[in-house]
C-alpha cells in the first residue's frame, strides 16, 4: 500500500469528534480513519479533549425520553462508529462503507454518469451528500469548481489534477476557490468516496445540463 500523503486536517477532525459534521461527511471521514494511522491517533487525541471537557462539565438533567430516544437512532442508523476505526487489512471497501453499500464492490449499484464514469449516491441525512465514483483508467472527470467543501477519499487507483496526485487513502479537500479537471491515471479504474455540501459548477454545457438529474 502506497504512504497516505493527504490527510484530514485539525478542523475536520474536531467536528468530527464533536458530532457537528453532517453525515455524508463522517462516513467519509471514518472511511479515511480506517486506513489512515496518522489521522486515527489524532482523532483520537480530540476524543481524549473531548472527553477531558465533559468530565469537568457540571452535570445537566436530561430531557424525558432522551435515553430511549437515543437507543433508537442507535438502532435505526446505518453503524459508522469508533469501533469501525480499526486498520483496514483487505478489501477495496473499508469497514464504514460496508453497511451502507450492503456489501463489497460487487454490491454497488453503479449507474453511468457520462464519459464512463460511474457513481453511486449512498443514503445518507439530507444536509450533504456523499457519492461512490469510478473512474475509467486514463478518464477525466469534467473540469468544475464548486460552491462549498468537497473531500474526495481515494479507495483505489489514483488521480491527479492542478494540485497533486492522490492515491488511495488520500483525501483531497476542495473549496470554493478550487477548479480542477481530475484525471485517472492509467493501469487501474480510480475508486473514489466523495462527499459535497452543495452542487458542484461545472464549465461545460452538457454537465450542466446533466447536473440537476444527476444529484451531484
Amino acid at each position: 500500500m502506497e504512504t497516505i500523503r493527504h490527510h484530514l486536517p485539525d478542523d475536520l477532525l474536531m467536528g468530527y469528534a464533536a458530532g457537528s459534521l453532517a453525515e455524508a461527511f463522517n462516513v467519509l471521514i471514518a472511511t479515511h480513519l480506517s486506513l489512515c494511522d496518522e489521522c486515527r491517533a489524532r482523532a483520537g487525541s480530540f476524543d481524549a479533549v473531548g472527553g477531558a471537557i465533559l468530565d469537568t462539565s457540571p452535570p445537566r438533567a436530561m430531557a424525558p425520553g432522551a435515553l430511549q430516544a437515543t437507543l433508537a437512532r442507535i438502532d435505526e442508523d446505518p453503524e459508522v462508529s469508533r469501533a469501525t476505526h480499526q486498520p483496514e487489512r483487505d478489501g477495496t471497501l473499508p469497514a464504514p462503507l460496508t453497511s451502507y453499500v450492503g456489501g463489497g464492490l460487487d454490491s454497488v449499484p453503479w449507474r453511468s454518469i457520462g464519459g464512463g464514469v460511474r457513481d453511486a449516491l449512498l443514503p445518507t441525512s439530507n444536509e450533504a451528500r456523499v457519492r461512490l465514483l469510478r473512474i475509467p483508467a486514463g478518464m477525466a472527470v469534467p473540469d468544475h469548481g464548486h460552491r462549498g467543501m468537497e473531500l474526495t477519499l481515494v479507495l483505489q487507483g489514483a488521480f491527479r489534477d492542478e494540485t497533486d496526485r492522490f492515491a488511495r487513502g488520500d483525501v483531497e479537500v476542495a473549496d470554493e476557490e478550487l477548479e480542477h479537471t481530475p484525471v485517472a491515471e492509467e493501469g487501474e479504474d480510480c475508486i473514489c468516496l466523495a462527499a459535497t455540501d452543495a452542487p458542484l459548477r461545472f464549465k461545460g454545457m452538457i454537465p450542466r445540463i446533466a447536473q440537476s438529474f444527476l444529484r451531484i
